[in-house]
């Protein structure tokens, strides 16, 4: 079905379709490696480690390992293995000092509007049977105040709670083996939640380190990806382009959500966190290789978009793309086809521009 969904797409040159089948065709082999060279290596440490498990990790990590190779590919956890433990532990004080510090803060005038739209927006995430238990709520809201107050250029801002999911959901793995979503968080003991909340804390901030511009005023980070989203789409797939610029629709009326929130709005949460896979083993894979899936994922729904006659009919579907049935195998297309994207233009981004 890959393969044939790839030669289908006539426009691309042979040699990048067949890149993108190689792509595809190392998914299975290679996750199935990666639990091997993770589990195999776990405490030894060399100067190739991290990199072999890049290359291993992009095509996906099995759940089992994926809590430890997440903190690890981040950066949160050292390669060196004897030092992991001493580093976890520190870091996890260093987390509830600043809860000691400033948590008690939030109901102090210069803060409250901080905490009041935390606490607003936390209800609105998904999966809602997660965040809306006691529990979870307090652990998000902890985590997304102290990390505003430790970032004063931009704060909070609408879209960052949504980044907290994923890692909260991969590190409760840790400790359970069923589904997140069907589970009573707070039956786990007290200090897993303590070393989850840390942990998620300072991987989310890892990675807002590297985005951090999408959410200081104005949010130049966005509106800078957006426009060059649109010179991408309109070099790949000009008939696409068109037809929205034909109907009027400006790619910052739904592309502005794809960048905040990083896609977590239009796909489910199992596939988030497949694609996070890909992104945290790929360099500047939140900040650079989003965009190219971004494209990528536009264009995967070329023919309902021709489809479309008017604006509003354009606007409801692309912001409610059907993809509430995909897996890994859909995002494993995706990522193919963002990975061609990439190959074919990142060297020279003077080529998607008029």
């Amino acid at each position: 079905y890959l393969i044939i969904h790839l030669y289908s797409m006539r426009r691309w040159p042979r040699r990048l379709v067949h890149l993108s089948c190689l792509v595809i065709s190392q998914c299975v082999i290679s996750e199935r490696s990666c639990a091997f060279f993770i589990t195999s290596n776990l405490f030894f440490c060399c100067c190739c480690f991290t990199d072999e498990l890049r290359k291993l990790s992009w095509s996906g990590i099995p759940r089992q390992v994926r809590p430890i190779t997440w903190k690890l590919l981040s950066g949160y956890l050292p390669a060196n293995a004897e030092r992991r433990e001493s580093v976890l532990k520190r870091k996890r004080h260093e987390y509830f000092g600043f809860i000691q510090q400033y948590y008690d803060s939030r109901n102090d005038e210069h803060h409250q509007d901080t905490y009041r739209q935390i606490h607003i927006d936390i209800p609105r995430m998904t999966p809602e049977s997660l965040v809306l238990q006691p529990k979870v709520t307090e652990i998000f809201e902890r985590i997304l105040f102290i990390w505003a107050i430790r970032h004063p250029a931009s704060g909070y801002v609408q879209g960052i709670n949504d980044l907290v999911t994923p890692f909260f959901v991969v590190y409760v793995f840790e400790y359970i083996e069923e589904e997140v979503e069907n589970f009573d968080v707070s039956s786990l003991q007290e200090e897993a939640l303590r070393n989850i909340e840390a942990d998620s804390f300072w991987c989310m901030s890892k990675l807002l380190d590297g985005i951090q511009d999408n959410y200081t005023f104005a949010q130049p980070g966005i509106q800078k990806k957006v426009k060059a989203l649109e010179e991408l789409v309109s070099r790949i797939d000009e008939t696409v382009h068109r037809h929205m610029q034909h109907y009027e629709v400006e790619y910052l009326q739904f592309a502005f959500r794809w960048m905040n929130n990083l896609l977590m709005r239009e796909l489910p949460l199992r596939c988030t966190i497949r694609l996070w896979d890909t992104y945290q083993a790929e360099p500047e894979g939140f900040s650079h290789f989003h965009l190219y899936v971004c494209a990528a994922f536009l264009v995967r729904w070329r023919k309902e978009i021709l489809e479309e006659k008017d604006f509003q009919g354009l606007m409801l579907l692309l912001q409610n793309l059907p993809t509430m049935h995909w897996g890994n195998e859909e995002v494993s297309v995706l990522l193919a086809e963002a990975y061609r994207l990439k190959f074919a233009f990142a060297d020279a981004p003077n080529h998607y521009k008029r």
